[in-house]
């Protein structure tokens, strides 16, 4: 038999490789789909490329490449008979096979048991060979089989090379066995079991045992009672105290020696009477007694707690698994797929972007959109549990209900990599993170429909100047309103002033805050902010030829077919630590913007002249030819100094205070905030040299055409939207390739179309991502009228909305918290949190962060 085998596999021997370091091995989930070992087909992964495929798709793949052998990996699960000891670890009977592979279910303690089961299969005739087979196989084939089989994750390096190490899910999360000793642990007043200690506690999630700790080096110090509890008892996991809160909490094993994550920390905090989702952090996290206050209430409304929601399963609410403060990321997915255009560009055309997928489609943008979008949308992975499950359930009053979900590792890790915000395992902004997706659908939307296009706006700003009265109009593209909060406006502010009187009062006699008020703002009062005037103190006016103040409006030169909407609930405190206004906002189902339609230039208007700020050449230039430094620019250095001690980069701090006009460390933020993602971000500043057209510097040295072409990324962002080469290329010359300027410039210089040849030869390279326009790409049949075919491309229309979703945040900053969002779905609202979807009772709508209008048709 062995010869058999052997003489077999002879001819596929060149194509079978054996994984070497660097080498990612999918064995958990399929690159076109979220079948894995636990599916029903199983999984086959190529013992060539080492890519995952379900039953469906791996013919395609051996048709493709003509890869013929495959390890074919099946996970069969079950639950324990009735009358097995419970609290058992899973139980493994062929432990050797599946050493590295995640459960992709929640085991509950011993309840559970699992085969795992392996073979060789090759195509196109099925045939099977089963595993181990260590004898009878080649050893090559054994070989690579076995580094199969113990190959770690796929993501783990880029997990590791995130900012912060990733903590791991501690071995014994699953198994733990806790006493049912009648321990409760009360909300205060904790002191260790052996001593007088009243700081630094942990507790035992075995026994409930409360006691002090000095191995963790957290500056609080202990008596090292904890440690000495598990070295008796060997219960290897405790929490500390003072961090649970809703996001969860801190947690060590004492038998790993390291901080782990308990996916199951809620439930075995509530073994012990602790509600996780009635704690919440005291004084940033650090306290100085062992007092835990009542969490702000929006973590109970938004999530719809205490009421009896009906899951939901099939097309269209699958939910989405969270895979560590990944809910900024689920909740984004689940909006822009419940989008036609997005629902048509992706699961329409699914096979075929399939077929033309390249040899490795776990980095191909389009292919991992639109195995999202099937996986959200097909409801293959959002089945209601059968009716023997339901009854079983029922007898034993665990009565749940909830799907699975799909798990998009392998998206997070595609739209993440090489950000450095989005690739690590912190929470991030939901906002920021839907304009990084547009980014990445418009540069991955050549020669097809780009469905961001329902997004994308002009924006008309109208810039006057305050001394003599002239205006100059400009067009910038956008693709979400940001709506300012103004909480003078707010209509309960007797309330709000009696509050914050009683809080500083609590605060000077050492005595319990009361009750925090929210602040209710109407929605017409964020509007009004919206148009009202904003000052331009550094305004350069051209009529004068001098800086003079100046003041902008913004008004709408188009409207998208969605309008995506954001409150910027987001400030800055006293002591310039970012925080969260604590507002509700009556946002209206129904929103009419047609007011705000831009006019353009009106009768009586007198136009700015079209002249640029003249060269400003240092003494130190103007007397030596061969000295070419110009002199540094006027930058508030308190404002850069603000910046960098929140932790960004000096360079990039004095960046942002320069380009914002000294006007202060809050805009400046906003910059920072808008282009971090740009390569140049930490690079020293760069000042832009204004020439007059006629007057050549004597100081600078020339360069031939090609030396100053602009960076081709660059050059391919603005002709992606419409404009001509030449144009564009003027422009990024003219502005010292900053994208941002260089558009503005186009819109206020639509008249210079002079060819430069030398300038159109320039080498291929990958577009860079661009925070203030994300890239626009291609065209769309409904245009607005009146553009010519140098003008970005949108699609205009009323400005009369209907709100279909809104993404609500809990939680004091945009770096913590969590993330649910609402959708409105044939007439009827669900709530997506996470894996769990359901019909909402009470949509909390004046509580979100961002809301989702698309278009009323025309009456």
């Amino acid at each position: 038999m062995a010869t058999d085998l052997g003489e077999l596999l002879v001819p596929y021997m060149p194509t079978i490789r054996v994984p070497r370091t660097g080498d990612r091995v999918f064995k958990s989930e399929c690159a076109f789909s979220y079948d894995s070992p636990e599916s029903e087909g199983g999984l086959y992964v190529c013992l060539n490329s080492f890519l995952g495929f379900g039953r469906e798709h791996v013919e395609r793949h051996y048709r493709k490449t003509g890869q013929s052998v495959y390890m074919h990996l099946k996970r069969h699960v079950k639950e324990k008979a009735t009358g097995a000891a419970g609290g058992a670890i899973p139980r493994r009977r062929n432990g050797k096979v599946f050493l590295d592979l995640e459960l992709n279910r929640d085991f509950n303690g011993g309840d559970y048991e699992y085969e795992d089961e392996a073979k060789l299969v090759i195509f196109p005739d099925h045939f099977e060979i089963p595993l181990p087979n260590i004898e009878e196989l080649p050893a090559l084939v054994t070989i690579a089989c076995d580094a199969i089989l113990n190959a770690p994750s796929p993501y783990k390096k880029q997990e590791s090379d995130s900012w912060e190490e990733e903590i791991q899910v501690s071995k014994h999360a699953r198994s733990l066995t806790q006493q049912e000793n009648g321990v409760r642990i009360p909300p205060s007043g904790w002191k260790c079991a052996k001593c007088e200690m009243r700081e630094n506690l942990w507790l035992n999630l075995t026994d409930g045992s409360v006691l002090c700790g000095k191995w963790f080096f957290d500056g609080s110090g202990g008596n090292g009672h904890a440690l000495e509890h598990y070295k008796k008892t060997n219960f290897p996991l405790a929490v500390k105290l003072d961090t649970v809160t809703p996001d969860g909490a801190d947690v060590y094993s004492f038998d790993e020696e390291e901080a782990v994550l308990d996916p199951h920390i809620s439930e075995h905090l509530l073994h012990f009477g602790i509600d996780m989702l009635q704690m919440q952090r005291t004084e940033n996290g650090h306290h100085t007694d062992n007092h835990v206050q009542p969490r702000v209430s929006d973590w109970e409304v938004i999530q719809e707690a205490g009421l009896k929601l009906k899951p939901v399963y099939g097309s269209g609410y699958t939910g989405i698994k969270n895979l560590g403060n990944s809910c900024y990321l689920s909740t984004t997915m689940q909006v822009l797929f419940s989008i036609p255009e997005f629902q048509r560009a992706y699961v329409g055309n699914l096979q075929r972007i399939f077929d033309y997928s390249p040899l490795d489609p776990t980095q191909d943008f389009n292919t991992q959109m639109a195995k999202l979008g099937h996986g959200l949308l097909s409801g293959q992975y959002s089945k209601p549990p059968m009716k023997s499950e339901l009854i079983e359930q029922v007898m034993k009053e665990d009565y749940k209900q909830q799907q699975r979900g799909i798990s998009p590792k392998m998206f997070k890790a595609l739209v993440s990599k090489g950000h450095p915000e989005f690739s690590s395992n912190r929470q991030q902004d939901a906002h920021e993170f839907l304009l990084h997706l547009i980014n990445l659908v418009e540069r991955n939307s050549s020669g097809s429909e780009n469905p961001s296009d329902v997004f994308r706006f002009l924006v008309e700003e109208r810039v006057q100047c305050c001394q003599t009265q002239k205006v100059r109009y400009t067009q910038r593209v956008d693709y979400l309103m940001q709506l300012p909060v103004p909480l003078e406006a707010a209509s309960n502010r007797e309330e709000l002033i009696a509050y914050e009187s009683k809080r500083k009062e609590a605060e000077e006699n050492m005595r319990p805050p009361p009750e925090p008020v929210r602040a209710r703002i109407p929605f017409t009062a964020c509007l009004q902010a919206f148009t009202e005037p904003e000052n331009v103190p550094d305004f350069w006016s051209s009529a004068l030829q001098a800086k003079s103040a100046g003041v902008k409006t913004s008004r709408f030169a188009s409207f998208p077919e969605y309008m995506v909407v954001q409150i910027k609930k987001f400030t800055f405190g006293v002591d310039w630590v970012p925080k969260k206004l604590d507002v509700s906002i009556d946002v209206p189902d129904f929103l009419d913007l047609n007011r705000l339609r831009a006019t353009g230039l009106q009768a009586g208007e007198e136009e700015l002249p079209d002249l640029t700020p003249p060269i400003v050449i240092p003494e130190d230039t103007r007397d030596s030819t061969t000295n070419n430094s110009l002199e540094s620019p006027e930058i508030d250095e308190s404002s850069v100094m603000q910046l960098a001690e929140m932790g960004f980069p000096l360079e990039a701090c004095r960046k942002a205070v320069y380009y914002t006009g000294n006007m202060g460390a809050e805009m400046a933020f906003n910059w920072i905030i808008a282009h971090m993602e740009e390569p140049d971000f930490a690079e020293p500043l760069a000042v832009p040299t204004y020439m007059e057209p006629d007057l050549p510097s004597p100081s600078l040295p020339t360069t031939s055409a090609l030396d100053n072409q602009p960076p081709e990324e660059s050059i391919s962002i603005l002709t992606s939207m419409g404009f001509p080469r030449h144009h564009t290329i003027q422009a990024l010359k003219a502005t010292n390739n900053n994208l941002e300027r260089a558009l503005d410039w186009i819109f206020t210089h639509p008249d210079c179309e002079e060819e430069s040849e030398a300038m159109s030869d320039t080498a291929d390279t990958e577009p860079n991502d661009n925070s203030f326009s994300n890239g626009n790409a291609h065209s769309d049949s409904s245009l607005s009228p009146d553009q010519d075919l140098s003008s970005p491309r949108v699609r205009d229309g009323p400005g009369r909305y209907e709100l279909f979703a809104f993404i609500s945040h809990m939680g004091a900053s945009t770096m913590s918290g969590h993330y649910v969002c609402h959708i409105k779905k044939e007439g009827r609202w669900l709530i997506y949190n996470d894996h769990k979807v359901c019909l909402s009772e009470r949509p909390p709508k004046d509580l979100g962060y961002m809301y989702f209008y698309r278009r009323l048709s025309s009456c």
